[in-house]
């Protein structure tokens, strides 16, 4: 058996893996386990492994500055509060009450990443509903499973993911990313928000809320906490503007927040670490081998041609057939190793913003389509579960394919257009 075919397999069954979770075990053991088969059986060397850890630097700093900013202000209670106010002011209408979320959704996706959405602020709005006596929850729990993708290319910031498609110094400066991403990103938001409520609209209609919805109140803790979060979203997007990679700023915020936070309520850090999900640095680096080792099989110098060479004759079919396609592989082997292998292809053929883009909204929107897709929807069935929640694979696929089609096709066309 040649080289080739045991690496393919090996990634394969990765990626297989990641997605299924056999026998419970977390996600990072089978990235970690296909690594090591990678180095052990000799197909990438130990050099070759390290340099693919290395390449995800800014990932993990910007993962780790994030997840102590979310963690920060779950411990706080900034996302109760937040959540409290939400559903106080929907004043018992159920349809105003999903639009809030809605728009807390946004807010929280576009500031914070895609995970602090799945991760936070879906326990939170489980609370919420669970205060104001909503009869079924889930229309408005979808909403935090969706909206994490389909808002998480508004910023650079705004998914892990985007850093892996332009890592490596290839980030676009703010004004550039707002002027290819903006638009795109209001038409998937809208179109999501439209298709979401449509496929719900039944459950929610047939729904009631509570008036009397007591507001959760704000310690000033938790006040400090937003106070924190909104300096580091305005260092963020500074950062973009200047051109700067996002992973060391975002990294330094979160430990100088969260250390502040703690010294002036006196907490010990102890509580904050171990509410942070870990496993995702070492699920992100066995991935980053894995497309390393696949890197040697000279897939992405394939790719890369590939797409170079038809996206000089066939700009437009290539920003379409780019979305799409990556769209829906990120669907079979979760967005992050797609999204890896799409942006290296897409940094070595040095295409158009446009077609970069597209494999970015692929990367980005696309894994609404199944609860497998994107490491946020992976966090967002885990939220569920701990509050004893459940929604099938296929129940998750029938919305998905209502939801994230349209939205899709708007953003690329939008894309293209623009």
């Amino acid at each position: 058996m040649s080289t080739f075919t045991i690496t393919w397999g090996i990634a394969g069954l990765t990626a297989l893996g990641v997605i299924t979770r056999p026998f419970a075990w977390p996600e990072a053991i089978w990235a970690v386990v296909g690594a090591l088969l990678l180095v052990g059986l000799g197909l990438i060397g130990p050099a070759e492994a390290w340099t693919g850890v290395t390449k995800g630097i800014d990932v993990y700093l910007f993962l780790i500055g994030m997840m102590l900013l979310s963690e920060l202000a779950r411990q706080e209670g900034l996302f109760d509060w937040l959540a409290s106010i939400t559903t106080t002011h929907a004043k018992g209408s159920p349809k105003r009450l999903f639009v809030l979320i809605y728009a807390v959704g946004i807010v929280v996706t576009a500031l914070l990443s895609n995970d602090a959405t799945a991760v936070v602020l879906t326990p939170a709005v489980y609370a919420a509903c669970k205060a104001a006596k909503v009869r079924d929850p889930m229309p408005h729990l979808l909403i935090c499973a969706f909206i994490a993708n389909a808002a998480s290319f508004v910023f650079p910031i705004s998914n892990p993911a985007n850093l892996v498609i332009f890592g490596g110094g290839h980030m676009p400066p703010l004004s550039r990313w707002l002027a290819t991403f903006g638009l795109p990103a209001i038409a998937s938001i809208f179109v999501t928000f439209l298709a979401l409520y449509w496929s719900q609209r039944s459950v929610i209609r047939a729904d009631s809320v509570a008036f009397d919805v007591r507001v959760v109140p704000l310690s000033s803790s938790g006040k400090l906490a937003g106070f924190a979060l909104c300096g580091t979203a305005a260092i963020l997007l500074a950062a973009s503007v200047m051109h700067f990679d996002l992973g060391l700023p975002t990294f330094l915020a979160g430990c100088v927040a969260t250390a502040a936070v703690l010294l002036i309520t006196r907490q010990s850090p102890v509580g904050t670490l171990k509410g942070i999900s870990w496993g995702v640095l070492p699920l992100v680096a066995g991935l980053f081998i894995v497309v390393e080792a696949l890197d040697r099989t000279e897939l992405i110098d394939h790719l890369s041609q590939y797409l170079s060479r038809h996206a000089s004759t066939f700009p437009t079919w290539t920003v379409a057939g780019a979305g799409t396609l990556v769209a829906l592989l990120s669907n079979l082997v979760n967005n992050l190793p797609a999204g890896l292998v799409a942006g290296s292809a897409v940094q070595l053929a040095d295409v158009s913003d446009k077609v970069a883009g597209a494999v970015l909204i692929g990367v980005d929107l696309g894994p609404n389509l199944s609860v497998t897709g994107s490491l946020a929807t992976i966090l967002w069935l885990t939220a569920l579960r701990r509050e004893g929640l459940q929604i099938g694979a296929w129940a998750f696929m029938r919305i998905g394919f209502a939801v994230m089609v349209p939205a899709l096709v708007a953003s690329l066309t939008v894309l293209a257009l623009q």
